[in-house]
């Protein structure tokens, strides 16, 4: 599998750990960076690339680490077609892609410990998306909404179609 991996100053340490590993077992590992290690950095300079390579095809999937994930979760889901999360266990990592088709996983480098990480890095890269109707259903919604974010009226309503509505039970 192609992989992306980058990070900040925050998860720049962790990266150059989860990055040997990665090798190690044979993965083809693309680098955004950051390439040294430099406090004054910023997460979007290396979030927006890996991001657009995932979103483009040019990597399968993406670790994005800085202090806590959250900065490279943010940064990397203003592109069109990416799935950024930051997880702390395996559960989330595995239900993250078979149920949301997260594409990009992201990490605290500040927050989390190299054994934890790890074992997200491995769950994510070996977890697949099941495709079931449920879930592309709210992918698509989730498409939708991010095409009228910036059309807000005023008033709050759900996202429905027939499929999606259902009967109140009694």
């Amino acid at each position: 599998m192609k992989i992306g991996i980058a990070a900040d100053h925050g998860g720049y340490h962790m990266k150059q750990q989860i990055l040997t590993l990665l090798t190690a077992r044979g993965h083809d590992v693309t680098d955004f960076g950051n390439k040294l290690f430099d406090r004054n950095d910023d997460y979007p300079d290396f979030s927006t690339p890996l991001a657009r390579a995932v979103a483009a095809g040019v990597v399968e999937r993406g670790i994005l680490l800085c202090g806590s994930g959250i900065g490279a979760s943010i940064a990397a889901n203003q592109v069109e077609g990416v799935r950024a999360a930051v997880c702390h266990d395996e559960f989330s990592a595995r239900q993250g892609v078979e149920e949301d088709d997260m594409n990009i996983l992201c990490l605290g480098g500040l927050t989390t410990g190299l054994a934890v990480a790890w074992n997200c890095v491995r769950t994510f890269l070996g977890a697949h998306f099941t495709g079931e109707e449920g879930y592309r259903r709210r992918l698509a919604k989730v498409s939708v909404t991010r095409h009228l974010a910036n059309d807000y009226s005023g008033h709050v309503a759900p996202i429905a179609t027939e499929h999606s509505v259902r009967p109140q039970r009694n």
